[in-house]
C-alpha cells in the first residue's frame, strides 16, 4: 500500500513521535458514548458530535474500543472483517470523519485490534474448518482428539469450561480462549501473522495514531500443547467462581515467541510514528508488562489488571509502581507503563473502590492520584462525571459473562451503561429525544450526574478533574519525571515527582487520602514544600485540601495535597 507522507516519521518531530509518554487516553466503549441515529446503540456519528467533551477536558488521545464488523457474541470483540465498521456503528467514512475532527480538536486516535482471535463467523474461520487441507486450513488452532475423543489437554476458556471446542466438519478440536464463537488464530503461521500486520497497515493508511492491542499475550500457544498445572488454593480459600482460576497458566498464554511477534508490529507502527499500549491479562502481570515494553522495540507501553482490582490501600498501589518502577531501572530494560484504574471490563472505580454510596470527592482524589503516577494512563468514559458501578438486573443483562457466572459474578454490563449527556432528556439524552429505549439501561444515579449536570455544578468533581489534566500537561514532572514514594500511614498515599534531566518545571510533593476518614500525622523526611497555588487547587473544595504545618500533616476524608519542593 501507498505511505500517508504526513504519518512518515520523517515528518513527525520526536516531540510527535513520543506524544504517548505521559499521555491521557481516553477510553470510548461505542455502543455507550452517544446514539446519533437514535437506534439504542452508540455509533461512529455520536462519538463525532461529544469529541469536544473529550478535548475539553484535557485528554491527548481517545481509544475507541472495537467498532469493527462482528455477530456482537461479545460486543465486537469478535471481528468478522477486520478492514470494515459494523453497519450498528457506522461506515469507514464515518470513521475517516471521526479521525479528521479528532486531529482538528488535538486529540490523537488509537483503536482496539483482537488479534488473538477472530469471530467463528469470519471468511477465514469458515474457510479454515471446511476441510483440512485448504488454503488457510493451518490458521486456526485445530488438534486431533486424544485416543478416548476428549481433548488435547486440560486448558480452559477465560468465559468457563474447556477451551477446546469439537467440530464436526474437521472432526477436530479448535482452542478459543474466550467464546465458543472465538476461535483462536494459529500465530505460529507466518502467513497468518502477516495477514494481521497487513490489516494493521490498512488503519495506518487511514490516519490512526495508535493502537491498544487486546488480550496480548494470548497470541501465541505452546506447541507441544502440554496441559497446565494446577494453581493451589491457599488454606480455607473457597473455589472459585471461574475454574480458569484454578490453573497456572503457564502454557496456553504468555508464551516466548510472542516477543519477535511484538517486534514486527513496532517496526510496522514507527514506519508510521504512531504508538501502542497492550493489555496485559496475567497473574504475573508486572514482568509481562516489562517485557513486552521493554528495550524501546516492542509495544511502546503496557497495561494490566494491577489497578483493577478491588484492592485499593496506599501499600498496595505503591507496590504495584515501586516494583514495576524497579524492573524498569534494570540496565537494559527500559519499558513504559500505563496505569488505569477503570475499564469496559471491571466494575467502576467509585463503587469498586469508593463503596457502594462513594461521594463525589472521592472521584477528585482516585482521578488525580491516577494521573499522578509516573506512566501514561487510561482513563475510562464517565469517570470524570464519578459515575458509580450501575446495577443491571439479570434479566437485562446482555455480557455472556454475567449470564454464566450469576450472581458471584453479574458480568460487565454494570460498567458500560450509556454515557449520560442531559438529566432531562429521555435515556439521559444518550440518544435521540424519540431513539429506541438503549441496549442497556440508563441508571437514575448516572442521570443525576449527567454531563449537563455536572456543567452547571461548580462542586461537580468534573472541573476539578478537568483543570487538573489540563494543567498537567504544563508540569513535565508529572508527565515523564523519576517518581518515588514516602512512608506515610494508610490511607494516605504519598510521592514526590521531579522533572527529567534536562526538563523545566517544579518539582512535586503529592498526598491523597483514599478514604472517607481524615487522617493526622507526621511525615519525616518530607522535603519543604508549599502548597500549590495552581489553577486545579481553585476548583477543589476548600474541605478537601490537606494542610501541612512543619512535617505535621492534616488530611481531610479524600484530601488532596500537592506542594511545589522548595529549592534552597
Amino acid at each position: 500500500m501507498t505511505e500517508v507522507p504526513s504519518k512518515h516519521p520523517s515528518s513527525k518531530t520526536a516531540a510527535d513521535k513520543n506524544w504517548w509518554r505521559g499521555a491521557v487516553i481516553y477510553q470510548i466503549y461505542p455502543r455507550s458514548y452517544a446514539d446519533y441515529n437514535g437506534d439504542g446503540i452508540g455509533d461512529l456519528a455520536g462519538i463525532v458530535e461529544k469529541l469536544s467533551h473529550i478535548a475539553k477536558l484535557g485528554a491527548d488521545a481517545i481509544w475507541i474500543s472495537p467498532f469493527f464488523r462482528s455477530p456482537m457474541k461479545d460486543f465486537g470483540y469478535d471481528v468478522s472483517d477486520y478492514r470494515d465498521v459494523d453497519p450498528m456503528f457506522g461506515t469507514l467514512a464515518d470513521f475517516d470523519r471521526l479521525v479528521a475532527r479528532a486531529h482538528e480538536l488535538g486529540l490523537k486516535v488509537m483503536i482496539d485490534q483482537v488479534l488473538s482471535h477472530s469471530s467463528d463467523q469470519h471468511a477465514w474461520f469458515v474457510e479454515s474448518r471446511s476441510s483440512r487441507d485448504n488454503p488457510r486450513a493451518d490458521w486456526y488452532v485445530w488438534v486431533d482428539p486424544q485416543p478416548d475423543g476428549s481433548p488435547p489437554n486440560n486448558w480452559l476458556s477465560v468465559f468457563g469450561g474447556s477451551s477446546w471446542q469439537w467440530d464436526t466438519r474437521r472432526k477436530q478440536y479448535y482452542l478459543h480462549n474466550f467464546l465458543v464463537s472465538q476461535p483462536d488464530l494459529n500465530f505460529h503461521n507466518e502467513a497468518v501473522q502477516q495477514q494481521l500486520l497487513d490489516d494493521i497497515r490498512f488503519w495506518l493508511d487511514r490516519g490512526v495514531d495508535g493502537f491498544r492491542f487486546d488480550a496480548c499475550n494470548f497470541h501465541f500457544h505452546d506447541r507441544q500443547l502440554r496441559s497446565n498445572p494446577a494453581q493451589p488454593l491457599a488454606a480455607g480459600q473457597d473455589l472459585p467462581a471461574n475454574p480458569y482460576e484454578m490453573q497456572v497458566h503457564r502454557f496456553d498464554k504468555t508464551q516466548p515467541e510472542n516477543l519477535g511477534f511484538l517486534e514486527r508490529i513496532r517496526q510496522l507502527l514507527d514506519e508510521y510514528g504512531a504508538a501502542s499500549v497492550g493489555e496485559i491479562g496475567d497473574p504475573q502481570a508486572l514482568p509481562t508488562m516489562l517485557a513486552y515494553s521493554a528495550q524501546n522495540k516492542r509495544l511502546n507501553m503496557t497495561y494490566s489488571f494491577s489497578l483493577l482490582t478491588p484492592e485499593k490501600s496506599a501499600a498496595y498501589i505503591r507496590r504495584q509502581v515501586e516494583e514495576f518502577e524497579t524492573m524498569t531501572a534494570q540496565p537494559g530494560n527500559g519499558g513504559w507503563p500505563c496505569w488505569t484504574i477503570s475499564n469496559h471490563d471491571m466494575p467502576r472505580m467509585m463503587s469498586r473502590w469508593g463503596g457502594p454510596d462513594a461521594p463525589l470527592p472521592f472521584a477528585r482524589v482516585a482521578g488525580a492520584m491516577l494521573l499522578s503516577l509516573r506512566g501514561s494512563a487510561c482513563w475510562y468514559q464517565g469517570d470524570e462525571l464519578g459515575l458509580p458501578e450501575a446495577d443491571v438486573p439479570y434479566e437485562l443483562l446482555q455480557d455472556p459473562v454475567g449470564i454464566t457466572f450469576w450472581p458471584a459474578n453479574k458480568g460487565r454490563d454494570g460498567c458500560r451503561t450509556p454515557m449520560p449527556w442531559h438529566r432531562d432528556q429521555p435515556n439521559g439524552g444518550f440518544g435521540t429525544p424519540a431513539g429506541k429505549t438503549p441496549w442497556l439501561p440508563v441508571p437514575e444515579a448516572h442521570r443525576a450526574r449527567a454531563v449537563d449536570v455536572s456543567e452547571a455544578d461548580p462542586n461537580a468533581p468534573i472541573h476539578f478533574l478537568r483543570a487538573f489534566l489540563q494543567w498537567r500537561k504544563t508540569v513535565p514532572a508529572l508527565r515523564t519525571g523519576p517518581i518515588r514514594f514516602l512512608d506515610a500511614p494508610e490511607p494516605v498515599l504519598a510521592l514526590v515527582r521531579t522533572p527529567e534531566a534536562g526538563d523545566a518545571g517544579p518539582s512535586l510533593l503529592m498526598l491523597f487520602n483514599l478514604s472517607g476518614q481524615p487522617a493526622s500525622f507526621d511525615l519525616p523526611g518530607a522535603p519543604a514544600s508549599s502548597a500549590s497555588d495552581a489553577a486545579p487547587f481553585a476548583q477543589l473544595p476548600v474541605s478537601q485540601r490537606g494542610q501541612r504545618n512543619g512535617n505535621r500533616f492534616e488530611m481531610p476524608a479524600h484530601g488532596l495535597y500537592v506542594g511545589a519542593i522548595d529549592v534552597t
